[in-house]
């Protein structure tokens, strides 16, 4: 019997948690045009750790870009909360993490829902391309362009159900979704850890300087990533985003001593005694 070289299709994936942790759940959303496949490594380690976990599919992702031009941000959104509602239902205390778009629809699931923190790689409120202004134009006479490419990648080539195209069409939805987020993030209650890649070509430094200014003493823990790039959870930078990820779960469940889940510590830059850098 020999191993299949197929790749995995992208696929939902669900832990009911074990041990100690088993109480606490944590749902995480995967990015714009992705798929669970590029948080799966994140997700089974916390899965190796006993939590409770649980990563939708969102809808028109692990398909075809055709289904993605077809679906909308509220249809992306009901379907994580909806997961992060069940996980919720299920244990003692939930936290929701996301990576690029997926941390704007935990955040604004934060923003509408009791959540027990949140933890974010890379999360999307902005674009670079100024076009972004006029998508909803734009989309009438262009109907797909080609997804950003990092010029000097760090991690290995992997099918992570990534499009080769992505529509217009879904990019308008994003922009929309991103000024959902902005306009919630006053009523996120919740400690916010975020990870920034020091080099991402794909969510520009604006998004993690709105962060900073809107929510203020909630964003408890930067993160820098030296070594990555945007999809920093399959890249070099991946270990030390799910061992402080853990640590941040720990640190503010409700069981657990040291923290509460309702501290408002100052944001600190995790890797360094320097402020976090807001330019790239």
């Amino acid at each position: 019997m020999t191993e299949s070289s197929t790749p995995p299709r992208p696929a939902a994936f669900s832990y009911p948690g074990h041990g100690p942790n088993a109480r606490t759940g944590i749902a995480i959303c995967h990015g714009f045009t992705g798929s669970p496949l590029s948080v799966m490594p994140w997700a089974e380690e916390l899965a190796a750790q006993g939590f409770a976990v649980s990563v939708p599919l969102l809808p028109g992702h692990g398909t075809d870009w055709r289904q993605l031009a077809r679906s909308n941000w509220r249809e992306w959104y009901r379907t994580f909360e909806a997961a992060y509602q069940e996980l919720n239902a299920r244990t003692d205390q939930c936290f929701v993490a996301g990576l690029s778009m997926g941390g704007a629809i935990a955040l604004l699931t934060a923003a509408r829902h009791p959540v027990a923190g949140v933890s974010v790689v890379n999360p999307g409120l902005s674009f670079y391309d100024r076009r972004v202004r006029v998508i909803g134009v734009l989309k009438y006479f262009q109907r797909t362009t080609v997804p950003i490419q990092e010029e000097q990648p760090t991690a290995a080539v992997t099918d992570d159900g990534d499009y080769s195209r992505t529509p217009l069409a879904a990019v308008h939805e994003l922009k929309k979704l991103f000024g959902a987020t902005i306009r919630g993030l006053h009523k996120v209650n919740a400690p916010v850890q975020v990870f920034k890649s020091r080099t991402d070509a794909v969510v520009p430094p604006t998004s993690l300087a709105t962060l900073r200014r809107r929510l203020g003493p909630r964003l408890v823990e930067v993160v820098d990533l030296h070594n990555s790039g945007h999809v920093a959870t399959l890249d070099l930078d991946a270990a030390e985003i799910f061992s402080r990820s853990i640590q941040f779960f720990l640190d503010h469940s409700a069981n657990d001593g040291r923290r509460s889940a309702g501290s408002t510590e100052p944001a600190r830059s995790a890797n360094a005694a320097q402020p976090t850098s807001e330019t790239s």
